[in-house]
């Protein structure tokens, strides 16, 4: 080899210097010696360094090692040789360079790189010290360190600006070995390790002895130089003797014996003389290279010493025994500092390590077991000949192909002992496993014994593939997907080899696992480990059983997410050798936590696993009756096991990269659970921590679970014969086929995004797992005959049909491609979807935007009735109505040749019967957080009646956009409703609570059993005329897949269904039909007035204020002072008929037409016995009482003692009005002492005589105006004091309103019960009022036509409403009564009284007992678990999960209604 001009320059300066202890001695001006050797080093003052060098603490220098500071150190020294001459085939010329330039080169590297490092805490620190070892003088290693000790002690002490006594120095001894023995296992190396400490023990105590207040690092470079022919750096023993090393040369090998080497030589120094005094102490750094492997052969390791320096610093930065970075010879790693908790330079007593490697040793494993009680373990009655009809009982061979995760590496080792994860524990393997029994071990071969107790083929003990005991278990160590091919012939092989083994009739189950080494290299080679490349490697391997092995099942597990092992790495407070993690799996934990390299990784993992779906999804492997390939995909998501708070290392090998026998047991429960549940239906989420219970196969359906047999329950079975597509594209949506269909996309809400589809029952957590290969609308995973949707069967018609979403992940994901559902979107959200989607079509190379024909499914609305009640403004009908006409106006504007299904959503009586009627299987804790406005309403409050309307408002709003004709403008559009959904029969069990079997976990989303019939029902929609499309869907109904018509092939519209949009139909007048037939009065008077039938009553009167005088129930045609029209009094009013008029007297005339009392018209003069007055309140009914007593004795009409009279007392408004004036006035015991004083008169008084008192209604809500549609001021707010004020302070005054009023109700709701004594008298409470709220109109507004002009007094509609309100309370036993009003419009509202219930309802003929009027009102069955605070059914992980489920969900929303109450 040539001679190097600057290495010939340098060695010749050298020379002229002298040997010795290299220090430079020069005057000012001179450059030193370092200066002049590595100048380029003195540019590391310019290398980025963000210490803080301010001493914490005290600025004396510490009095003892274990708190030595860099600030304390004086001197920085180095012996031994960082690189040493080339072995004895080099020529002389060549050794003669090195000795003269390259030893003290390197050396004088190092420690001018740490000297400057010190600097910087210490910038009075000396020139540093270098004493080079003899080369090729004939010395052995241990004796020329121990030359070098006694020459650095010497010219240290010669120092003159060392105080040799009391400067603190910090010594670097490099040392390496010629032999590799450190790298053998077990005794061998401890014995290696203790020769090599006796060699270096006259070194260290040449320093230990002679030089005090001394730091020593003890750096062995043999794992950084081998392999090179620059051998290592002063060695030990002056023959390169190998060492005959037995065992594997693999990188697990490698990495194991290196950290177990490591943590010998720090055991050894830890327990030794060297670290017993305050003033010295010994540290061992290694140095090893990242990924365990040594440079190329002949590449020179340590060229840049800047490196080693830095890494040697960054060493004694950390504590002992947790030193795990490895060593770069081309990278320069940041500089770490000392911290304010550990300022100092880290020994074995600063470190805690004793009590530490103690406390990680002192974990041991608990072997896992279980009892497996399945009722049927038998065979098949005869030998099956299909795969699919296969129980577990047949199951005669078990193999297993794979890596060490297979092997069993490690599963069976102690806590702490490294190097004992070389050991293959094959007979604990989770799938091939066979120690004992399944009572102390639980592995797939031992809960397949308890089947069929004669299985063969699992491994037993410890070895490796090659070993007796490994049988058919043939997975390698360290294998790759690339290697499968082998493994699997050699499977193959030993089966047919086998003699126990009949070949050609025994039942096999195979699993393959593979990929993990393949991810951990992938960075390293990604064109070796491409997704591609492992996908085609796994198929050339199941290729070889598929074509060879008859009778298989094989488990193709997919392979884990892999990125859940940075978090037990990262973890610094769980013990872990980082070194061995890093170097076994460098591309997974390298790399920071936001780089592209990790980006680019988890990407490959997940295409990995889609890639083996694929191949098996793809029917390759289904082509013979015996034989399949079956994706358990119980790994696809994977958390770290937790122990409170940390990464639970339990469920690891000591190396925390290989499973334990605890992880190894929960994997085999998961896997076998897996087979057992149908395709498209496994689990795909696994918790190592959570013990999972084993399933027994299904008593009706026993077999393992394979794509064809997974038909059961969930698959369909279309038999259309004609399935061709139009003759030429069509141009009108108007004729379009199934088979013209080549587009498929979806927008909503969760729901469409399919949370929870296949979601396992209890496993709430996956909720947020979105299925969306699964969705009813867009799902394509697997087939028709599997899995039913409607793009897999719209592919039965077209096979290139494109669009559908395949496995689970967001919207954004590659495999949701045209499902842009987004969980938790509201319909205002709606727009951005539709533009999203709109964007992908456009730029997707799949879709011809303006050729292809399009089928749209729209869903949405639950998300907003979830959170009306927190806003209902934002939330109203009226703006439901204008985003969706918006979200709508896009795809018609923008989209060419499609049709849009819009599809009603969810009916929240459905979602709350379900939910609270199964209060032990639904998170009815979590109501809130999960649907709050629907799931934590009171059944039959005010809050419920709004929802309904405002659901029927949505639902409304949907008609009139479609009936409109607005999407009808153009050839190739068209917006169908799709009404299925409209009604939902949901299954009652026999204990009469509906069936969750059809739901996800959480109750509220359906689950694969319910999308399955969501598809049929879409399906059958979309062939259905309009005006005879189905609106009801019966979950359990058997729903066959329909075929298009042949005189009508075509999915339907309004032109070819020849439908015309219905028009709403005029109304002439408020009356009502009278449908009656028991209508007789009885047959004599009767004398009890729990024996009064309607007919006999002869008196009607009224007390009240102006809503009862009937202000303004119709329009005024003048400015003065409104009108009462007493005649159209709900209660009191006798104007024209019932046919024309409803009013309460006017029913009666049915009854009977000779009744007495009622009002007509608008004049005083025919008021009859309305008693009531404007603006009166409570305190007025006692002079009205005595009004009407008076009325009643001198009217020559009635015959006070015999005729029954029947009364209605209405009062409260304007005391609710006014009770901000004066609150004592108008408290609620007022106003019933004021009702009691004339209900007393009337006892005292009247006979025979039925009183409806009827409850007030709710006024808060009317501080609002109605958008200024009101012709008049609202008399709300010019007369009611009240809600005047409440404008300045709304919240708390409405607040006080409502309190208010529900006293007042409460009051009056006990009447019923105190006028008990008398036969001929009953006081009942009419309470339709008491949850009734104004309806709303079609766009959610609230509805006018109910009021008079001044918004505040009712219409004639209003009355009409209110009459037939009143009347069928009158028929409705008492504890039994409506109390909330149905505004719908019908003229067949009006009940009738029945042969078994003829008489009005009082507390006695509705068999109510006194002693109830006492009791406290029953508390729904569903309230207690909802309002315990106690016993979640699920943990705060599982809440936080929900919330982004939800999706915005504003921080404990207040519950305003906003609503506009009666």
């Amino acid at each position: 080899m040539g001679l190097r001009p600057r290495t010939f320059l340098l060695g010749l300066l050298l020379l002229l210097l002298g040997r010795g202890t290299t220090q430079a001695r020069t005057s000012p001006g001179e450059n030193t010696l370092e200066e002049q050797l590595w100048p380029e080093w003195q540019s590391l003052k310019g290398f980025p360094f963000s210490c803080n060098s301010k001493k914490s603490g005290s600025d004396a220098p510490s009095n003892s090692v274990h708190s030595l500071s860099p600030s304390d150190i004086k001197l920085v020294a180095a012996i031994g040789n960082v690189e040493t001459p080339p072995d004895s085939g080099t020529d002389d010329l060549e050794k003669q360079e090195w000795t003269e330039s390259e030893g003290p080169q390197a050396c004088m590297g190092v420690v001018t790189v740490l000297s400057d490092v010190i600097r910087h805490f210490n910038p009075s620190v000396l020139r540093p010290i270098c004493s080079p070892g003899k080369g090729v003088v004939p010395h052995n290693g241990a004796e020329d360190l121990w030359i070098q000790a006694k020459e650095l002690v010497r010219s240290m002490k010669e120092n003159q600006q060392l105080d040799f006594q009391n400067d603190w120095k910090l010594i670097t001894v490099f040392f390496s070995n010629t032999s590799q023995c450190h790298l053998c296992p077990s005794a061998q190396q401890q014995r290696h390790v203790t020769s090599s400490m006796d060699q270096l023990t006259r070194m260290l105590d040449c320093l230990h002895q002679e030089v005090p207040k001394a730091f020593v690092n003890l750096v062995d470079l043999s794992g950084v130089l081998r392999g090179s022919h620059w051998h290592q750096g002063t060695p030990l023993s002056p023959t390169a003797e190998p060492c005959r090393c037995s065992g594997e040369t693999s990188r697990l090998s490698r990495v194991a014996t290196q950290w177990a080497y490591q943590e010998t030589w720090e055991q050894l120094l830890a327990s030794s003389k060297y670290n017993e005094q305050k003033s010295f102490a010994v540290v061992f750094q290694p140095f090893f290279y990242e990924g365990a492997l040594p440079p190329p052969s002949g590449e020179r390791p340590l060229q840049d010493p800047t490196v080693l320096a830095l890494t040697l610093w960054n060493s004694m930065m950390k504590p002992a025994g947790q030193k795990d970075e490895p060593f770069s010879a081309k990278e320069r790693r940041p500089v770490k500092c000392p911290s304010q908790e550990n300022p100092y330079l880290f020994t074995y007593r600063n470190s805690n390590y004793w009590p530490r490697l103690l406390e990680s040793r002192a974990k041991f494993e608990v072997r896992d077991g279980m009892e497996i009680r399945c009722p049927d373990k038998d065979p098949s009655d005869t030998i099956p000949t299909s795969v699919h009809r296969l129980k577990l009982a047949d199951i005669k061979v078990i193999g297993a192909l794979g890596d060490s995760l297979t092997a069993g590496n490690g599963a069976g080792s102690k806590p702490g002992n490294v190097l004992d994860v070389l050991t293959q524990y094959r007979g604990l393997s989770w799938s091939a496993g066979g120690d004992q029994n399944l009572s102390s071990v639980t592995t797939l071969p031992n809960i397949l014994r308890e089947f069929n107790p004669s299985l063969k083929g699992f491994s037993v003990g410890t070895g490796k593939e090659n070993s007796p005991g490994a049988f058919l278990n043939q997975a390698v160590a360290g294998a790759r997907a690339e290697d499968l091919p082998v493994q699997a012939r050699r499977l193959v092989d030993l089966m047919k080899n086998y003699m126990d083994i009949n070949f050609q009739e025994d039942w096999k189950i195979i699993t393959l696992f593979i990929g993990g080494n393949d991810l951990c290299n992938v960075c390293n080679d990604p064109v070796r480990y491409s997704p591609q490349n492992f996908v085609d490697n796994i198929g050339k391997a199941l290729d070889i059983l598929h074509a060879e092995v008859p009778r298989a099942f094989v488990n193709l597990v997919k392979i884990l997410e892999i990125i859940s092992l940075r978090e037990l790495y990262q973890e610094k407070n769980v013990s872990c050798p980082r070194l061995v993690l890093r170097k076994l799996c460098p591309c997974v934990l390298k790399f920071d936590d936001n780089s592209t390299e990790l980006a680019s990784l988890i990407k490959v993992n997940k295409k990995y696993q889609e890639g083996t779906h694929q191949l098996v999804e793809s029917g390759r492997y289904d082509t013979r009756e015996d034989f399949t390939v079956v994706v358990q995909p119980f790994f696809e998501n994977v958390e770290m096991p937790k122990t409170p708070g940390l990464p639970d290392s339990s469920f690891f090998a000591p190396d925390c990269f290989h499973f334990s026998s605890k992880a190894h047991a929960r994997a085999a429960q998961a896997l076998w659970n897996n087979m057992l549940e149908p395709v498209g239906q496994k689990t795909r989420r696994h918790r190592f921590e959570d013990k999972i219970n084993i399933t027994c196969p299904d008593q009706v359906w026993p077999f393992l679970s394979t794509y064809k047999n997974a038909v059961q329950g969930h698959g369909s079975q279309l038999l259309c014969s004609d399935r061709a597509p139009s003759a030429s594209p069509p141009t009108s949506v108007h004729t379009l086929r199934p088979a013209d269909i080549q587009v498929v996309a979806t927008l909503g809400d969760s729901l469409t995004a399919g949370n929870g589809i296949g979601s396992k029952p209890n496993d709430l957590s996956d909720v947020t797992t979105q299925y969306r290969g699964l969705s009813y609308s867009s799902g394509g995973d697997s087939c028709l005959e599997n899995v039913t949707t409607l793009p897999n069967i719209l592919r039965k018609f077209n096979g290139n049909l494109t669009g559908y979403a395949v496995g689970t992940g967001n919207a954004s994901d590659t495999n949701a491609f045209l499902n842009q559902a987004v969980p938790g979107t509201k319909a205002k959200e709606l727009s951005s979807q539709v533009q999203t989607l709109i964007q992908k079509m456009k730029d997707d190379h799949r879709v011809n935007f303006h050729e292809d024909w399009k089928v749209i499914t729209v869903l949405i609305g639950g998300s907003d009735l979830c959170d009306y009640c927190t806003d209902s403004s934002l939330y109203s009908a009226a703006n439901f109505f204008d985003h969706l006409r918006n979200a709508l106006d896009i795809l018609h504007r923008e989209v060419p040749r499609a049709l849009v299904n819009l599809v009603d959503f969810m009916s929240p009586r459905v979602m709350r019967r379900v939910f609270l009627g199964n209060p032990d299987k639904c998170p009815v804790q979590q109501a809130s957080i999960l649907c709050n406005c629907v799931l934590t309403l009171r059944e039959s409050s005010q809050e419920l009646a709004r929802l309904e309307a405002v659901t029927r408002a949505y639902q409304s709003s949907m008609r009139e956009l479609v009936e409109s004709g607005r999407y009808d403008t153009r050839e190739d559009f068209s917006v169908v409703l799709q009404p299925f959904f409209y009604n939902i029969q949901l299954p009652i069990l026999a204990d009469g609570r509906p069936d969750v079997s059809f739901f996800a976990p959480d109750c509220l989303h359906p689950n694969q059993k319910f999308h399955s019939q969501l598809s049929r029902a879409l399906w059958v929609n979309m062939l259905e005329p309009l005006g005879k499309k189905t609106d009801t869907l019966d979950l359990t109904a058997d729903i066959p897949l329909p075929c298009p018509a042949q005189n009508e092939p075509f999915l339907r519209t309004p032109r070819n269904s020849n439908y015309t949009y219905p028009m709403k139909p005029s109304i002439e007048n408020w009356g009502s039909d009278f449908l009656c037939e028991e209508w007789n009065p009885s047959n004599s008077v009767p004398t009890s007035v729990h024996e009064l039938r309607p007919a006999d009553i002869k008196v009607v009167a009224a007390l009240g204020d102006s809503l009862t005088t009937a202000v303004g129930a119709r329009p005024s045609n003048s400015s003065d002072l409104p009108t009462a029209w007493r005649g159209l009094s709900w209660s009191i009013g006798g104007d024209g008929d019932l046919g024309t008029h409803t009013t309460l007297p006017n029913i009666l005339k049915k009854f009977n037409p000779k009744i007495f009392g009622f009002s007509a018209g608008t004049g005083e003069e025919t008021a009859g016995l309305n008693a009531a007055v404007g603006g009166a309140r409570a305190r007025d009914m006692p002079a009205q009482a005595r009004d009407l007593m008076e009325r009643m004795k001198n009217s020559p009409e009635i015959n006070l003692q015999k005729d029954w009279k029947l009364i209605t007392l209405f009062i409260g408004s304007n005391d609710l009005c006014h009770y901000c004036e004066n609150p004592e006035a108008h408290s609620a015991s007022e106003y019933v002492r004021h009702i009691q004083q004339a209900l007393g008169i009337f006892y005292e008084e009247l006979p025979r005589a039925f009183i409806n008192v009827v409850e007030v209604m709710e006024l808060a809500g009317l501080h609002q105006g109605q958008g200024g549609k009101c012709v008049m001021p609202l008399a709300a707010q010019n007369n009611c004091t009240c809600l005047r004020g409440s404008q300045e302070n709304s919240l708390e005054m409405l607040q006080e309103l409502k309190t208010v009023n529900w006293d007042f109700q409460s009051g009056l709701s006990r009447l019923s019960y105190q006028y008990l004594q008398r036969e001929d008298f009953a006081v009942v409470v009419q309470p339709f009022f008491q949850n009734t709220l104004v309806p709303l109109n079609d766009r959610g507004g609230a509805d006018l036509t109910l009021f008079s002009e001044d918004c505040f007094h009712f219409s004639e509609r209003g009355h009409a409403e209110m009459a037939i309100a009143l009347w069928n309370n009158m028929l409705e036993p008492v504890g039994q009564k409506t109390t909330s009003n149905n505004f719908t419009y019908s003229r067949t509202k009006l009940k009738c009284p029945s042969p078994g219930r003829p008489y009005i309802c009082t507390l006695r003929n509705s068999r109510l007992l006194q002693d109830q009027a006492k009791a406290d009102p029953p508390v729904l069955s569903w309230a207690v678990p909802v309002a315990a605070g106690g016993g979640l059914a699920v943990g705060v992980g599982t809440v936080m999960a929900w919330r982004a489920l939800r999706g915005r969900q504003r921080e404990n929303p207040p519950i305003s209604l906003n609503a506009v109450s009666l």
